[in-house]
C-alpha cells in the first residue's frame, strides 16, 4: 500500500536541474565501471596476482552491481529514492578510496564490489524522474539518465588511460571518489525527495534469497570460461541458482510485503520487457568485446588496427556522445508511436550497426560509424525501456521493477561476455608464438550481436501496445490526490 510521508514534499528546483544531477550522477557510475578497463593487462603485476585470480577485480563489480541493483530499488521505493541513491554514491566513495590505497588483490576485490553497489544509480534516478517531473518532460529525461551508461563509458576509457599512463593509476580511483562526493553532495541539493512510500517491512529473507541465487547463477556465467564450462563446480552453482531462484520465488509470492512483486513481473507487458532487455543488454556488450581488441590488434595480422589504448578510447567515445544526443530523438519517437515501437527501433538499428560490422572492419574510421549506429540503436533502446516497465507498474513499485529490469540487462551482459569469450578463443589464428581472435571469430562474435538484437526486436514485437509513455502520469499528482 503506498503512503505519502509528510513534510517531504517540498518546493523544487527546476526539473532541469534535477535532471541534470542525476543524469551526472549516472555518468559518473558509468565512468566507475570502466575505470579499471586500461589496467586489465597490467593488473596482475600490480596486484602481485595471477592474472585468472585479479579478473576479480571485475567479476566483484558484476556481482554486487547485480545484486544490489534490485535490493536498493526495492529500498528506495520503502524509505525513500533519494536517500538510497546518496547511500549508492557513498559507498562508492568508500570503495573507491579502498581501491586508491590498495597494492594488493584482496582490498581492491572489496573495494570493486563496493563500487559495483552503486549501479543502482540509475535505475533509482529514473524512478525519481517519474516522482517528480511533469509528464511532458519525462520521456526526454528518461533518455538522458539511459544513455548516461554509454556516456560515461565513452569518457572513462580514454580519460582513465590517459591518467594512468601519465599519472599513475591510484589516482583514478581518487578522481573516482571526488566526483561521488561532488555527486552526492549534488543530489542532496538539488533532488527533491519523492513523498510516497510503499510501506510494510524490508524483506530481508527476499534480498538474501536473490543475493545467494544471482551470485550462484552469474558466478558460473563470469568465470566459466577459467574454470570450465562441464566442471563440478559450474555445474553445481548453476543447479544451486535454479534451486534457489525457484524457492526464492515461491516466498515472494506468499510474502505480504515482497521484496519483488512477482505478479506484478510475470504480467505479459513487464516479462517481455524484461527479456527483450537481456537480449538488448548481450547485443550492446558484445560490441564492447570485439572493438577494442580488433583495434588494438598488430597491423601485422592483416586485420588489427595496432592502435594505442588511448586511441581506442578516443574511437569509442563518439559512441557515448551519440547515445545522448539521440535521446530526444527516442523521446519523441515514444510520445508520437509509444515506446513500444522505440524498443523495436532501437533493436532494429542495433542489428543494421552489426550488419555493417561484419564488413566495415578494415579501417578506424569504418569502426566508428558502425559502433555510432549501433549506439544509436542502444540509445534508443534503453530510453523505451523503464518507460514500458513504469507504464506497467504502481509508482509505488517503480524503484523495483526497474531495479529488476537493470538487472536482466546485467544478466544479458554478462551472458554476452561468456559467449563471445568462448567464441573469440575458439576462433583463433597463430601470430608468432601466440594464438589471436581471427578475423572470422570477429565477425562471428558481430553476427551473434546482430541475432541477439534481432531476437530482442521479435520479443518486443509482442509486448502489448495498450499504453505509452503519455500514460505515465507523475507521482507527485498522484500524491496531491491522495492528500486531498
Amino acid at each position: 500500500m503506498t503512503t505519502v510521508v509528510p513534510g517531504t514534499q517540498k518546493q523544487a528546483p527546476s526539473s532541469g536541474l534535477t535532471v541534470a544531477v542525476l543524469a551526472f550522477a549516472g555518468i559518473v557510475v558509468a565512468l566507475m565501471q570502466t575505470l579499471v578497463i586500461p589496467l586489465i593487462p597490467q593488473l596482475p603485476t600490480l596486484l602481485h596476482a595471477s592474472p585468472s585470480n585479479t579478473s576479480w577485480a571485475i567479476t566483484a563489480t558484476l556481482l554486487a552491481g547485480a545484486v544490489a541493483t534490485p535490493v536498493f530499488g526495492g529500498l528506495g521505493d520503502m524509505f525513500g529514492k533519494r536517500r538510497i541513491l546518496v547511500l549508492c554514491l557513498g559507498l562508492l566513495v568508500v570503495g573507491s578510496v579502498v581501491c586508491a590505497l590498495s597494492d594488493s588483490l584482496t582490498p581492491m576485490i572489496v573495494g570493486r564490489a563496493l563500487q559495483g553497489a552503486a549501479a543502482g544509480v540509475i535505475p533509482l534516478g529514473i524512478s525519481i524522474m517519474r516522482d517528480e517531473l511533469p509528464a511532458e518532460k519525462l520521456g526526454s529525461a528518461i533518455g538522458l539518465m539511459s544513455s548516461s551508461l554509454g556516456v560515461g563509458g565513452a569518457l572513462g576509457l580514454p580519460s582513465a588511460a590517459l591518467l594512468a599512463e601519465h599519472i599513475g593509476w591510484h589516482v583514478l580511483f581518487w578522481v573516482s571518489a571526488g566526483l561521488g562526493a561532488v555527486v552526492a553532495v549534488l543530489v542532496v541539493a538539488v533532488v527533491p525527495e519523492s513523498p510516497l512510500r510503499s510501506g510494510g517491512r524490508f524483506d530481508v529473507l527476499g534480498a538474501v534469497g536473490l543475493s545467494a541465487g544471482l551470485v550462484c547463477l552469474l558466478l558460473p556465467i563470469s568465470k566459466g570460461g577459467d574454470w570450465g564450462w562441464t566442471s563440478g563446480t559450474v555445474l553445481g552453482l548453476f543447479a544451486a541458482a535454479v534451486v534457489i531462484l525457484l524457492l526464492w520465488g515461491r516466498w515472494e509470492l506468499r510474502s505480504p510485503r515482497p521484496l519483488v512483486d512477482l505478479r506484478i513481473t510475470v504480467g505479459r507487458r513487464v516479462l517481455l520487457t524484461n527479456l527483450a532487455s537481456v537480449m538488448a543488454g548481450f547485443s550492446m556488450f558484445a560490441m564492447s568485446l570485439v572493438l577494442p581488441q580488433v583495434l588494438g590488434m598488430p597491423k601485422a595480422t592483416g586485420y588489427g588496427l595496432g592502435q594505442s589504448l588511448l586511441v581506442i578510447g578516443l574511437c569509442m567515445a563518439p559512441g557515448g556522445l551519440v547515445m545522448m544526443a539521440i535521446s530526444p530523438f527516442a523521446a519523441r519517437l515514444s510520445a508520437a508511436r509509444g515506446p513500444k515501437v522505440s524498443l523495436m527501433a532501437g533493436a532494429l538499428v542495433i542489428a543494421i550497426g552489426y550488419g555493417l560490422g561484419v564488413v566495415l572492419i578494415g579501417a578506424v574510421w569504418q569502426i566508428i560509424v558502425f559502433t555510432c549506429v549501433i549506439s544509436a540503436g542502444v540509445g534508443i533502446a534503453y530510453a523505451a525501456m523503464p518507460a514500458l516497465i513504469m507504464s506497467a507498474v504502481p509508482a509505488s513499485e517503480t524503484g523495483a521493477a526497474n531495479g529488476l529490469n537493470a538487472l536482466m540487462r546485467s544478466i544479458g551482459t554478462s551472458t554476452s561476455s561468456a559467449v563471445i569469450s568462448v567464441v573469440l578463443a575458439d576462433m583463433v589464428t597463430r601470430f608468432g608464438p601466440v594464438e589471436l581472435p581471427s578475423l572470422s571469430g570477429f565477425r562471428v562474435a558481430m553476427l551473434i550481436g546482430c541475432g541477439a538484437a534481432l531476437a530482442a526486436f521479435l520479443i518486443a514485437a509482442f509486448i502489448p501496445g495498450r499504453r505509452d509513455a503519455g500514460n505515465l502520469a507523475p507521482v507527485a499528482a498522484d500524491a496531491a490526490a491522495r492528500a486531498r
